[in-house]
């Protein structure tokens, strides 16, 4: 049996879904580009892989849209209630950026790092004891080491891009 509390959806609950496992990674992402596609302070994504989410309710619809690195991204959001599931950057499939606050439990995944905190909303106060960087960062000095295999893993399948 899943844990529920991996489970998730849009607003209007036609679009359900839950993680296989727990994420390879959650970013809270303060950059401005993600401040203005939010409509709000930072974006808050979980990492994982594509084949770990389970369609539990209809297909979402993937949207082309820009980003700031130019090669752009595809949003997958409810056909009927229009809110972003998750992103696929850069033609990147074989992982998904689920958004943190369409999971039914969203507590049970804070964030374990803070990116592009030179463009921090000044009232963001981030814990003392949080990882943050200014901008980008290498995922080998951050992430566990059972992350580094998975997405190596992921990697492989996907023929070695993103």
């Amino acid at each position: 049996m899943s844990d529920p509390s991996f489970e998730g959806g849009c607003g209007c609950r036609y679009i359900r879904y839950r993680l296989k496992s727990r994420p390879l990674f959650v970013h809270c992402c303060h950059c401005r580009w993600c401040q203005r596609e939010s409509g709000t302070a930072f974006a808050l994504n979980a990492l994982i892989e594509a084949d770990r989410v389970e369609h539990l309710g209809a297909e979402p619809e993937l949207v082309d849209t820009p980003s700031a690195s130019g090669i752009g991204q595809k949003i997958a959001r409810c056909p009927k209630c229009r809110i972003a599931i998750w992103s696929n950057y850069g033609g990147f499939t074989a992982a998904r950026f689920v958004r943190v606050g369409t999971l039914d439990n969203p507590d049970g995944f804070p964030p374990d790092i803070h990116i592009f905190t030179t463009s921090k909303q000044p009232w963001v106060v981030l814990a003392p004891d949080a990882k943050v960087v200014p901008e980008y960062y290498d995922y080998k000095q951050y992430w566990p080491a059972e992350s580094i295999e998975r997405r190596r893993i992921m990697r492989d399948k996907a023929g070695g891009a993103g």
